[in-house]
């Protein structure tokens, strides 16, 4: 989990990097991604506090409170702040007020006023800010992605040991859950695609009832989420029968890509080049008009986030962003394939995060 040498060096390098800075002596969060970057509050989705969070109040001397209300679960109690301040809500004896309420009430209490400097236009300065520290992942988040990365791997290996003829996208889907949340000793959320793809029609999709026939080709791209942070990498297996000839093209072709993408992996390229290394490949095959797609994207807290590798991207890499490489090919009559890894990006180059098996058998 994050930690609180951490999240107090997070907090200090927004005070430092915000420019202008604020003329009140507060700063003042309720996003829940904030608080997740500034101070580890996570609000365990499992749970009846689930949709709820709390307030990160921050002095210009580096004195973090939290208020939350009394209601949430044991999750919270790891974040790391200088103050708490539990607010009583409800008690299971006495009808409750208003959550919302309750909190903001407090908090006024405590500073004196909701400061100024949230409110336009100083908010946009502020929450731009965030976003570019953000892109730099610490050592206590990239341990997070870690665990993350470790659990979909499980699920991956599940689906390569498991899948046959006949299943359905949710007998899949259930399938590979169960394994993630083995392999992470907690409950966890596990979203992305599980679908068939016969061509440019249906690229992924959430699970359904569909079942898989000989020679279809299922694309298994999706995200592990633990403590608000997660994964996204993937693999597209031939259901049923060994790859037709076609199938196995697209499938070099894309490993071919993702290994140009990954020569220009390295803090300071441009992430248009990177586009345009794994887009070459295609390019050169004449199959580019069949990439619809990004070839990768920022991960980390949200999904997807900075940087974007996109033909019309003007950012470059830094060493320590966290990025995937994503190259797909979607032809009518031959099928949708994708395959992606997830990466964290040093001076000189990079180190593959994920570690699962990439194969269409």
């Amino acid at each position: 989990m994050h930690t609180a040498q951490g999240c107090r060096q997070r907090r200090q390098r927004l005070w430092q990097r915000l420019d202008p800075q604020p003329q009140g002596d507060y700063l003042l969060f309720g996003d829940p991604v904030h608080l997740m970057y500034l101070a580890g509050f996570h609000v365990d989705p499992f749970s009846l506090g689930a949709g709820f969070g709390g307030y990160l109040l921050l002095r210009r001397d580096g004195h973090a409170t939290l208020f939350h209300d009394n209601r949430l679960p044991a999750s919270v109690e790891q974040a790391h702040v200088d103050e708490r301040r539990v607010i009583p809500w409800y008690d299971g004896q006495s009808p409750a007020g208003t959550r919302q309420l309750a909190l903001a009430d407090a908090i006024a209490s405590n500073s004196g006023r909701i400061d100024d400097s949230l409110n336009e236009p100083y908010a946009p300065t502020l929450i731009n800010t965030l976003a570019a520290l953000r892109r730099q992942k610490d050592p206590d988040e990239i341990e997070l992605l870690r665990r993350c990365m470790r659990a979909t791997e499980a699920g991956h290996a599940w689906a390569r040991a498991h899948i046959e003829l006949g299943m359905t996208e949710l007998d899949v889907y259930r399938g590979v859950n169960s394994a993630c949340i083995q392999a992470a000793g907690q409950a966890v959320i596990v979203y992305g695609d599980f679908a068939v793809s016969p061509g440019p029609e249906r690229k992924g999709g959430p699970p359904t009832d569909r079942a898989l026939k000989r020679g279809d080709l299922f694309i298994l791209d999706y995200a592990v989420v633990i403590a608000g942070y997660r994964s996204d990498f993937t693999n597209t297996l031939a259901v049923g029968r060994q790859p037709s000839s076609e199938q196995c093209r697209l499938y070099d072709l894309c490993v071919q890509a993702m290994t140009a993408g990954e020569q220009e992996l390295r803090a300071g390229t441009a992430c248009l080049t990177v586009y345009q290394a794994v887009r070459g490949v295609f390019a050169r095959a004449g199959v580019a008009e069949h990439f619809p797609h990004h070839a990768g994207h920022g991960l980390g807290l949200t999904h997807p986030e900075a940087p974007y590798f996109v033909r019309h991207s003007n950012e470059s890499l830094l060493a320590g962003d966290v990025v995937t490489l994503e190259p797909g090919l979607y032809i009518d009559g031959i099928g949708g394939l994708r395959i992606e890894n997830n990466y964290l990006v040093t001076e000189t180059g990079f180190e593959r995060l994920s570690n699962h098996t990439i194969a269409l058998c």
